[in-house]
């Protein structure tokens, strides 16, 4: 896990940090990738790395622990995914992107983290079945 090789240049563990909204899928990642820095959203704060993985850690709004609110805030987006140097990626189910909303509330949080896919999608081309699924183009 130490040096990952891509695209023939090294990539190393110390270039990329994985974030996760969750103390529990922070530890299954851990297991899972023990040489890995993991942390959550609270505990990256203030700390960059030229990647910045966001493992999102739960199927859909519906099923995340400590609800919506908890999961769509935008101050944790934001720390996030700013912290990336380079590039965030977005790790997570796609039923996250669509989620039922009950309250005016919600209504504003979910918009915001939805904003984030279209912004994404526009910076780095979605592929066809993607740019379908979410009603955009596709290009730059």
């Amino acid at each position: 896990m130490e040096e990952v090789t891509a695209r023939g240049g090294g990539f190393r563990s110390a270039h990329w940090r994985t974030v996760a909204p969750y103390n529990a899928q922070v530890d299954a990642l851990k297991e899972r990738l023990p040489d890995a820095r993991i942390g959550t959203v609270d505990k990256f704060q203030g700390r960059e790395a030229p990647v910045v993985i966001f493992s999102i850690g739960t199927s859909s709004p519906d099923l995340a622990p400590r609800g919506m609110e908890f999961l769509y805030d935008s101050s944790r987006l934001n720390v996030a995914t700013s912290r990336a140097l380079s590039a965030c990626i977005l790790v997570g189910s796609p039923r996250i992107f669509e989620p039922e909303c009950r309250t005016p509330r919600q209504i504003k949080l979910a918009n915001a983290f939805c904003r984030y896919l279209e912004v994404a999608g526009r910076l780095v081309g979605f592929g066809r079945h993607e740019a379908d699924r979410y009603g955009q183009s596709g290009s730059l």
